[in-house]
């Protein structure tokens, strides 16, 4: 007891050799210390009360939305009527540039999955061939009136350009290729975009009777989930674009063009529950480039709308018809190939860079559409493999 007590004492006793200026420097540094914390803790229950007070008003904030929102939807009703800048004699072209729509099969509008009721919104854009260059000059302006998305909070809108050219036409169908295509800067969270883009590209005097242009208004969310609000057909034919023309055209229902032609051949095998799908040959216009450019197809099986198998052939270079004779072999039970749709997309590669674009693509199935004719016959026909042509659309 003794021991503890002057061990205790001892402690009390002893003395930091610190001088004066020393200690309040620590005396200060610890105070500051002090009301730093203070302040933070201050921070925290403000933005804590903030965030309940937030919480308690979602009803009301809800209500607020819907109200700016339908005033919003009535401002967009008002869009200012944008005049054409056109020279005289042009005005009837202009119209049936506008409202022309190609007759394709009905089996293309199922890939697209718009409804026409849910079309609205116009897209202003200009047009000029500059005949010094001999480019064909395309702005994209603005769009306005877009549909909203109600599934994401985030959702950025582009516009798709290609320029078309009628490669093949008779009175059966006309096939077309794709001379150019770009896309314009994304715009994020605006139902009236203002883009502002300019693309170019050569083209001649002769082919300008065989081009259109087909401006697509897309939208993508932040999930990747890309969406087509709607198109805009301009055919260059009689048009006289020697001057700058600016056009205001309604969104319309998209349209796919007829790009090719695939052979393929189906064989399926009920014992071992086997689907061999053979690409046999592309047929595609092909211009020529310094650039050699390669084809590969990319087959899918989509069964109630779910992606359950996919597979892919190995590259080849371009031709006017390309040779591949493959084989995909799929693994599918009778209950799954009596319900399946397959897909199939050819793409486009650049050796160089290592870049791909969409150049074609069909699907077909258990349906009753022109196309669905090859899959009845499999399923009549099996075990024997039956080759048939289908188009190819883009």
């Amino acid at each position: 007891m003794f021991l503890s007590a002057t061990s205790g004492n001892s402690i009390w006793n002893i003395q930091i050799p610190f001088s004066e200026e020393a200690k309040y420097w620590a005396l200060g540094t610890s105070v500051f210390l002090f009301l730093i914390a203070i302040c933070i803790m201050i921070w925290q229950i403000h933005r804590y009360c903030t965030q309940l007070t937030g919480s308690r008003h979602t009803v009301n904030s809800s209500l607020l939305d819907i109200r700016s929102a339908k005033d919003e939807a009535s401002k967009n009703s008002q869009i200012p009527n944008y005049q054409l800048y056109f020279h005289q004699g042009e005005l009837g072209p202009l119209r049936r540039c506008l409202s022309s729509n190609s007759d394709l099969a009905s089996s293309t509008d199922s890939l697209w999955d718009v409804d026409k009721e849910d079309i609205q919104g116009t897209l202003r854009f200009s047009l000029f061939y500059d005949q010094l260059q001999s480019r064909l000059v395309v702005t994209v302006l603005e769009a306005r009136g877009l549909a909203t998305q109600t599934f994401s909070q985030s959702v950025d809108y582009f516009v798709h350009v290609r320029v078309l050219c009628i490669a093949v036409e008779d009175e059966e169908q006309q096939l077309t290729c794709v001379l150019q295509e770009w896309q314009t800067h994304p715009i994020k969270n605006n139902c009236n975009p203002t883009f502002g883009d300019t693309f170019s590209c050569t083209v001649t005097e002769e082919e300008m009777h065989k081009l259109t242009v087909r401006l697509e208004v897309r939208n993508f969310d932040k999930y990747s989930r890309h969406g087509i609000l709607g198109q805009v057909r301009v055919s260059l034919k009689g048009l006289n674009i020697l001057l700058p023309l600016e056009m205001l055209a309604d969104l319309q229902r998209p349209k796919k063009d007829i790009v090719g032609e695939v052979l393929l051949s189906l064989k399926y095998m009920p014992t071992s529950h086997r689907l061999e799908v053979g690409v046999l040959k592309i047929r595609m216009v092909f211009r020529s480039s310094k650039v050699e450019r390669a084809l590969y197809a990319r087959t899918k099986i989509v069964c109630n709308q779910c992606r359950i198998r996919h597979q892919r052939t190995s590259e080849r270079t371009r031709w006017d018809v390309t040779v591949f004779n493959e084989v995909l072999i799929f693994n599918l039970p009778e209950a799954q190939i009596r319900e399946c749709i397959l897909t199939l997309s050819v793409y486009e590669l650049c050796p160089r860079k290592r870049s791909k674009c969409l150049i074609g693509q069909l699907s077909f199935g258990k349906g009753e559409n022109v196309e669905d004719d090859h899959w009845r016959l499999m399923m009549h026909a099996l075990r024997q493999p039956v080759a048939k042509w289908h188009l190819l659309y883009l």
